[in-house]
């Protein structure tokens, strides 16, 4: 693999950097860059920018809004907007359900979903996870019984990411609750989260954020319609999906500007004691990140450059197990190292949307969201199939094991 980019790869940075530049507002370049999540408004205002530009989605289907990039180009344009940092774009829509649909979807359901998953028109949301299926997710029991022209669904999901913003959630039902095997009977289906029948409970996370939600669904009616792919093969369209998703779980870009944000804070100690960076041991640990970033970053490259065979078949790529893993690995080593750089000052309380607050500032603001980040960051390695299933997936796909 020729490890340098092109004098045109180079100038599409250049561009993607001006664009960034031009049109991503200030106050959500300031937001991200301390370490806080964009609003709602933030994101949608950021990808309608990026689909009005024609770059929302780049690596769907050019008939679907996609530009035919080489997976360089889109490489380039994901680790600018991370490193900047910016929003991505919502990865429910452009990067799981978007995906399944072109792959398995019909025809109305492509034309009529896929723009507005792209413009986010809607706000998709995963229903996946339940309270006895999370990492071992054949095992669910939410089930999706056929009457007539509509599947009922019955039972609950859990862990639902910003189902509170949802418009659409897409969920796996069992629909043959006799099948031979767990994978079996399984289907995959679109349903409006104004369905009656649905509620949405949140979760507060250990931060004091609210991230995550339940999601009960009590004699819920989906039309056939809503069928992604063959009642009772949903887990064709489960695995394409998470495939997917781990690779997204990467985030070199992300990881890379955290490191340099570290570096900055690093050459100064918020007490006016002796800077981190002159401590070889802290050196010695964010040297060792750096590196395994960079190795990760070329085993991205190797997964991108089979992406596109790997849409055309619809079927997974075993090493997004591996992206996944070393990913999200790195990315709580940096949370880590953000604890040790916050110190004591990281015991200072962080509101998590700072408008409770009347006193003056005890600690800067990343100091005081280093302990809140890494616990929550916790979930990396769990979240999208835990660690110690992709290990497994990889331990069967290359070794025969």
């Amino acid at each position: 693999m020729d490890l340098r980019f092109t004098d045109e790869e180079r100038a599409f940075r250049r561009e993607v950097r001006a664009f960034i530049d031009a049109n991503l507002p200030a106050e959500t370049r300031e937001r991200m860059a301390a370490g806080r999540t964009p609003t709602k408004a933030m994101v949608v205002q950021w990808q309608r920018a990026l689909n009005a530009k024609g770059w929302a989605v780049p690596h769907w289907p050019v008939e679907w809004g996609g530009t035919g990039w080489s997976a360089i180009k889109r490489f380039i344009l994901s680790e600018e907007m991370q490193q900047t940092p910016a929003p991505s774009p919502l990865a429910f829509n452009t990067t799981m359900v978007g995906p399944v649909v072109i792959a398995f979807g019909t025809e109305a359901q492509k034309k009529h979903f896929l723009p507005r998953m792209a413009n986010l028109d809607d706000w998709w949301c995963q229903g996946f996870s339940e309270p006895g299926a999370g990492s071992d997710l054949a095992s669910l029991k939410c089930a999706a019984r056929r009457e007539g022209e509509h599947y009922v669904v019955n039972g609950q999901k859990t862990w639902t990411t910003l189902a509170q913003h949802a418009d659409w959630i897409f969920l796996l039902g069992r629909t043959n609750p006799q099948a031979a095997k767990p994978q079996e009977g399984i289907s995959f289906l679109l349903c409006d989260m104004k369905t009656p029948g649905i509620t949405v409970r949140p979760i507060i996370t250990i931060d004091g954020a609210h991230e995550v939600n339940e999601v009960f669904f009590d004699d819920v009616k989906i039309p056939v319609g809503n069928l992604v792919g063959t009642e009772n093969k949903g887990w064709d369209c489960a695995k394409f999906l998470l495939s997917n998703e781990r690779t997204g779980q990467a985030r070199v870009g992300a990881s890379r500007e955290r490191i340099r944000r570290l570096k900055t804070i690093a050459r100064t100690a918020p007490g006016g004691g002796r800077p981190l960076l002159d401590d070889p041991r802290f050196r010695e640990k964010l040297t060792e990140v750096e590196v395994q970033l960079k190795a990760l970053e070329m085993t991205t490259l190797r997964v991108l450059a089979n992406e596109n065979k790997r849409l055309g078949e619809g079927k997974p790529d075993p090493a997004s197990s591996v992206l996944k893993i070393r990913g999200t690995e790195i990315q709580q080593a940096i949370s880590e190292l953000f604890v040790e750089a916050a110190g004591p000052y990281g015991l200072v309380g962080a509101d998590p949307e700072q408008d409770r607050w009347n006193e003056p500032e005890l600690a800067p603001e990343w100091a005081t969201l280093a302990q809140p980040t890494y616990f929550n960051w916790r979930k990396q390695s769990i979240y999208g199939g835990s660690n110690e299933i992709q290990r497994n997936i990889m331990a069967k796909a290359f070794l025969g094991l």
